[in-house]
């Protein structure tokens, strides 16, 4: 439930308020249609008074046209409270509204797969169908998915588009089956017109959710309906999907995402700014695309860190700024990416640990923490997908490896130390990689 809310305020406020008022936000519970907000000491009561209106907005857009907001402390605590009620019908199938084609910038490396994605908004299943999409992880992916059901549902005349990650799929999957409903699930997922099915390679180790995309993928291609995928890797590259599966992924028209280059990635910062109602001067900008090369992901958060800083401090952003916050970063990404057992040998060596003991199933505050950071580093600095990552260490589910890269993407926001120490393993595994 709460995700739904999120996703809500993330289009309503500009990214870098956002990062400092709202992500803190925790939902604590939810009574009827009262939903119970969690708020840090240092921002409740700049919440309540300046936030309250549109997190209420949000619920009420989200989940319930009556919802309401309850800003709470850390020890709240009331009896009979519902936590983690069952959303409202049609979660996994909402699309991002800020993630349109206009909002998309075109480089050298995305071209193409930009170009095949307009194709299919324009004419589904008469394009290309099935269009797989695949690249590393935050460079696009997600966008042009988003972007295709958004001009479907804007111009397609009604057709009936589907949206949801392998992930939702899965659950919901599951839930049909251990409810004896699976009725329902094939009608959300058959009785559609486009269905847009992001990050398949999370399907790897999902015997019976792949037998049913498989019947799925049947359906709707034999009866000409459109199917969009994206993936972090090619459909002959994903480990633990069977050949009908995969071939069948291959079957239409498969495009390639690649990193922007330093133009790309100034005309994404000044865009970001642009719709984020920021100031930022080309030299801030210039900086900032020069030190960060990865992802689009990875680009905007650095602005969004960079601009927080600055607001919090009462000062414009600059490049200085950004030098003291970003690190002597390599302008570039390497050519062969860390092995995960570099990674997880080096943040043991940074956090003072047992190698071994990063990979076993050791829950020491230090040693998880170690682990989490190892799990990050190896989902920024490889290709590895969740699963190959969740047995890399010690053969671990692919949402605890989700769990970890998401808790340390917060923690580097408000903990400078752990920031700091990330970075300089960043800067050492490049520099030997």
């Amino acid at each position: 439930m709460w995700d739904r809310v999120r996703e809500e305020l993330r289009n309503e406020v500009p990214d870098f308020k956002f990062a400092i008022w709202l992500e803190p936000l925790e939902l604590a519970g939810v009574s009827r249609h009262t939903l119970f907000v969690r708020a840090p000491e240092h921002i409740r009561t700049w919440v309540r008074d300046r936030y309250l209106p549109i997190v209420r907005d949000a619920a009420r857009r989200g989940l319930y046209p009556d919802a309401s907001v309850e800003i709470v402390d850390q020890h709240w605590q009331t009896p009979g409270i519902e936590v983690g009620a069952p959303a409202p019908p049609g979660h996994g199938g909402r699309l991002i509204p800020k993630y349109t084609f206009d909002q998309f910038v075109i480089g050298r490396g995305s071209h193409f797969a930009h170009a095949a994605a307009l194709a299919v908004a324009e004419l589904p299943g008469q394009a290309y169908n099935p269009l797989f999409i695949h690249g590393r992880p935050g460079i696009g992916k997600t966008h042009l998915l988003h972007a295709i059901g958004n001009f479907i549902t804007l111009y397609g005349s009604g057709l009936r588009v589907r949206c949801a990650t392998a992930e939702e799929f899965t659950n919901e999957f599951v839930s049909a089956v251990r409810g004896h409903d699976t009725k329902q699930f094939k009608q959300r997922f058959r009785d559609i017109d486009v269905l847009l099915l992001d990050d398949v390679q999370f399907l790897a180790e999902k015997a019976r959710t792949k037998e049913e995309l498989f019947h799925t993928f049947n359906e709707l291609h034999a009866s000409g309906r459109q199917l969009v995928l994206t993936s972090d890797r090619g459909p002959g590259d994903l480990a633990g999907v069977e050949d009908r599966l995969g071939q069948r992924f291959a079957a239409g028209l498969v495009v390639g995402l690649d990193p922007p280059d330093q133009a790309v990635r100034e005309a994404i910062l000044a865009k970001r700014a642009r719709l984020d109602d920021v100031t930022v001067t080309p030299a801030l900008i210039s900086e900032i695309a020069g030190r960060v090369t990865t992802s689009v992901r990875a680009l905007e958060a650095a602005l969004i860190q960079v601009v927080a800083h600055a607001s919090l401090r009462g000062d414009q952003p600059t490049p200085n700024l950004a030098r003291s916050l970003l690190g002597d970063l390599p302008s570039q990404p390497q050519a062969e990416p860390c092995s995960a057992s570099a990674i997880i040998a080096a943040t043991a060596a940074q956090f003072g640990v047992p190698r071994d003991a990063v990979i076993a199933r050791d829950r020491r505050p230090t040693i998880a923490r170690a682990r989490k950071v190892a799990m990050y580093l190896t989902r920024t600095l490889t290709d590895r997908s969740l699963p190959e990552i969740g047995r890399d260490f010690g053969g671990r589910d692919h949402s605890t490896v989700l769990h970890a890269v998401r808790a340390v993407t917060a923690d580097l926001r408000r903990d400078a130390a752990l920031a700091q120490a990330v970075e300089d393993l960043q800067r050492s595994l490049l520099a030997t990689a």
